[in-house]
């Protein structure tokens, strides 16, 4: 039964509300509550929604200029966002944005490949150029492992330019894959039913010999050697852990979702701790969807056993990370009906009456902020539990309770939200997303 929407629970959400206009100043309590912290991360309801991807890049734009987060780190593929990372920190042969963004070829391209990511590219790019000699430049990094082919490419094209001799090792030990044609869902299908011999071995030493090596590789030629290396050193950690990833695949959502937000945690780390190594505490960024940056502890997903990234950062850094979640009621998205289809301009169904979206959209006010840190009347009017919807990459109203929607305690998943009434869907730098049958989709299989 639909819970019903009282007057003093509106009311208390309209008090607490801070509307947003359109201006650069409307997040000016959003960046009061980001205060000291290091890690401010900032989510999504769909992968295809205009408002958040642009609410997205002005938040990080004040960030980065009024207090200092040098890195965007991002739900995207390490060896994709690298190359963008070269571009905007002019290191690479990129000439444009267009082009440091044609990494992003497998479905769903248009979740990287569209106008507000390239717009925000070339911001980072141009505030690059303004900063003064010695000062870290900001950059821009990928959290997710679905590259597994092509980053062993990228280990081997590293290793074949500096040790000739350990790219022979690490081309043998790589073969492991070579019957499966670049299918990484054929590959986690015979290794999970044991119809062929797993490949963890091989890609276990041969991140253990990259590392051995660090020292050396890592300080041939000053800061450029320490960052390539640190760039190849992640490629095959994200091979590990892919392998494993896809072994896990079909032995059930829980443990692949798991092991893939561990990767990203572990891969956030890693930079932190590289970029440390630079000079001063980096603060970084996050982009990705609410499903992964919302505390899973408070939604009915953790009660299954699912855990994500924004629980485990605010596990291990409490007061220093700041959750921000991202909700519409309608509009359109970008999105497919099935993986690996073309992108369509969908709409998005009104809000179910019992969710949060539906709450909002009472409240009157189109586009606002709601802090939910401590509490207050708008915070207590939000308990208990209501449903919550997310869109990955596929949307399918028909079967949209039982496909997009899950129940959540909004205060403790997020420190703060962001509700656009009416959204409508991004546009993609190409209309239709390409077929692959190589590596698996972005966010495959959970669509997040």
């Amino acid at each position: 039964m639909a819970r019903v929407v009282t007057g003093p629970i509106v009311a208390a959400i309209r008090n607490a509300a801070q509307p947003l206009a359109g201006a650069m100043a409307d997040y000016d309590p959003l960046l009061n509550l980001v205060g000291d912290a290091h890690f401010v991360l900032l989510g999504e309801a769909s992968h295809g929604t205009e408002e958040f991807y642009r609410a997205r890049a002005h938040i990080t734009q004040r960030l980065i200029t009024e207090l200092g987060f040098t890195a965007v780190a991002v739900e995207a593929d390490w060896p994709d966002a690298y190359r963008v990372n070269r571009y905007v920190r002019r290191v690479g042969t990129d000439t444009h944005s267009d082009a440091a963004l044609a990494g992003f070829q497998r479905f769903p391209t248009w979740m990287w490949r569209n106008t507000e990511v390239l717009r925000f590219v070339e911001w980072l790019r141009a505030y690059n150029v303004t900063l003064p000699a010695g000062r870290p430049q900001v950059g821009f990094y990928g959290l997710d492992l679905y590259s597994l082919y092509s980053s062993m490419a990228a280990v081997l094209r590293y290793l074949e330019a500096i040790d000739p001799e350990a790219a022979r090792r690490a081309r043998y030990r790589y073969n492991c894959f070579e019957h499966f044609g670049e299918d990484t869902q054929a590959y986690g299908h015979a290794a999970s039913f044991n119809l062929t011999q797993s490949c963890e071995d091989a890609v276990v030493q041969q991140l253990q010999e990259l590392q051995h090596h660090a020292a050396t590789y890592s300080q041939r030629d000053g800061q450029v050697a320490a960052d390539e290396f640190f760039y190849a050193e992640q490629n095959a950690r994200l091979v590990k852990d892919a392998e494993a990833y896809y072994r896990t695949m079909f032995r059930g959502r829980v443990s692949s979702w798991n092991l893939r937000d561990q990767h990203m945690v572990d891969t956030l780390e890693a930079l932190v701790a590289h970029l440390q190594r630079q000079g001063g505490p980096p603060k970084v960024v996050v982009w990705a969807h609410n499903s992964h940056l919302g505390d899973a502890r408070a939604t009915e997903l953790g009660q299954k056993g699912e855990w994500n990234v924004g629980q485990l950062v605010r596990e291990r850094q409490g007061q220093d990370v700041v959750l921000v979640g991202f909700l519409t009621y309608h509009g359109s998205v970008m999105a497919a009906t099935d993986w690996g289809g073309p992108a369509e301009q969908k709409r998005v169904r009104p809000a179910l009456p019992d969710s949060y979206e539906a709450l909002f959209h009472a409240v009157g006010v189109p586009n606002f902020l709601l802090p939910l840190r401590g509490r207050g009347d708008a915070v207590e009017a939000l308990d208990p539990a209501r449903l919550e919807r997310a869109i990955g990459v596929i949307y399918r109203p028909e079967t949209e309770r039982m496909s997009h929607y899950f129940l959540a305690r909004l205060p403790e998943q997020f420190d703060a939200v962001l509700h656009f009434d009416e959204t409508h869907a991004v546009a993609p730098l190409e209309r239709i997303a390409p077929r692959d049958t190589a590596e698996a989709p972005e966010t495959y299989p959970s669509g997040q």
